[in-house]
Order: C-alpha cells, then sequence, then structure tokens
C-alpha cells in the first residue's frame, strides 16, 4: 500500500470527529446491551475487531480517554499510595 491511499482519522476527541449522516442512522439503529454484563453485541463486536487488528488475545471499550488512562495508570499503581512519575510531555 502506497501512502496516497493511506487515510489520516484524527482519533483526538469526539469533538474534533463529527458523525455523518450515514454514522448517526448506523448508531441508532445498531443493537444494543448492557455491557456491563456483556450483553452489548456491538461493544462485543467492536472489542472482538480491535483485539484482531491489533493482534492482541482481547480488547477493552472504554468510552472515555479518560477512563482509558485511568486504567492504565491503576495498572501500574495498584497499591494505594502509589506514585507515577510522568515527563513534562505526558498527556495524562
Amino acid at each position: 500500500m502506497d501512502s496516497q491511499s493511506l487515510k489520516s482519522v484524527d482519533l483526538r476527541s469526539d469533538t474534533v470527529t463529527q458523525p455523518c449522516a450515514g454514522m448517526r442512522k448506523a448508531i441508532s439503529e445498531a443493537p444494543v446491551g448492557d455491557d456491563v454484563f456483556r450483553d452489548d453485541p456491538t461493544v462485543l463486536l467492536l472489542e472482538q475487531r480491535m483485539a484482531e487488528l491489533s493482534g492482541k488475545e482481547a480488547a477493552l471499550f472504554v468510552p472515555s480517554g479518560t477512563m482509558g488512562n485511568l486504567i492504565c495508570v491503576l495498572a501500574h499503581c495498584s497499591q494505594r499510595g502509589s506514585e507515577m512519575l510522568l515527563g513534562d510531555r505526558a498527556h495524562i
């Protein structure tokens, strides 16, 4: 694949990338369930697809970057009182 056929997608924020009419329609018609109980077929399919694309065993959908950052921090600082040192270019 050459660089001319690659598309850039800006995923910094849901306010940067606004859904088009087709995306809104797909969202409104998507089957839903309770993702806490692992009953949401759309979330399960998304997680499975992302795991496949990234070559990982599994994936976890989180609804915000803030939640994703918190999960990452807690994975490294699992004990109360733990500290994480970050450089001046860190975004969390």
